[in-house]
């Protein structure tokens, strides 16, 4: 089992239990408060920072001693398989913004993608194969600085997950200019979805066909 909990931004913390313990904690992509949102307390067993952009790697603000991941490689902590693939910020190979780290994480029969900032507007073949197959997607929407909510879709669609969850949209705190999560959920073909606190997912619980977005408020 896994609750997800959405600070803002890209900052998750995923807590992963099984059903005799608690497993880990996993904070992904904490941000500076400059941006205009509070980081929530989160503690961290797992910090993973998918690139080096102060909305993303304020690894000061986690509580905990963590065990930081911050690029590509093959890790394994706390019985959580974590691989980071290598991306770009941007759709010109890293020119514009340089490297971005996807994140795939492997936990109690379940399986999930970070994005992070990625900026291209496809993912490649070699790509592809290194994520593999996805439960729990979570995708930038807001443009600017990443794919927006109009290119958010075919990258939904190459990986194909069961549940997508968007970030790095617009909120009302947020200093940055973004596009609104409104507008990827149009561009989805779906009403207003009503956001939740947090999401609890099992290997159980996911859906059997189709997918789900679940849209969810810090």
């Amino acid at each position: 089992m896994a609750k997800i909990n959405w600070a803002g931004q890209s900052c998750f913390q995923i807590s992963v239990s099984n059903s005799r313990d608690h497993l880990a904690d996993i904070v992904i992509d904490p941000f500076d408060e400059e941006i205009g949102l509070k980081v929530p307390s989160f503690s961290a067993d797992i910090l993973l920072v998918t690139h080096q952009h102060h909305d993303h790697n304020n690894i000061k603000a986690v509580k905990g001693t963590p065990f930081i991941i911050s690029g590509p490689g093959e890790y394994e902590v706390k019985e959580v398989f974590i691989k980071g693939v290598l991306a770009f910020h941007d759709d010109s190979e890293g020119k514009e913004r340089g490297v971005n780290t996807i994140y795939t994480i492997e936990a109690e029969g379940l399986r999930f993608c970070h994005l992070g900032d990625l900026g291209q507007k496809q993912l490649t073949d070699e790509q592809l194969e290194k994520i593999g197959q996805i439960d729990v997607l979570m995708v930038p929407v807001g443009g600017t600085y990443t794919i927006s909510s109009l290119e958010a879709p075919k990258i939904i669609s190459q990986i194909d997950p069961k549940i997508v969850i968007p970030m790095h949209y617009q909120l009302p705190k947020l200093n940055v200019k973004l596009d609104d999560v409104e507008k990827f959920l149009k561009a989805m073909g779906k009403n207003s979805i009503v956001p939740q606190d947090k999401f609890t997912v099992k290997s159980s619980t996911l859906p059997k066909d189709g997918m789900e977005i679940i849209v969810l408020q810090p």
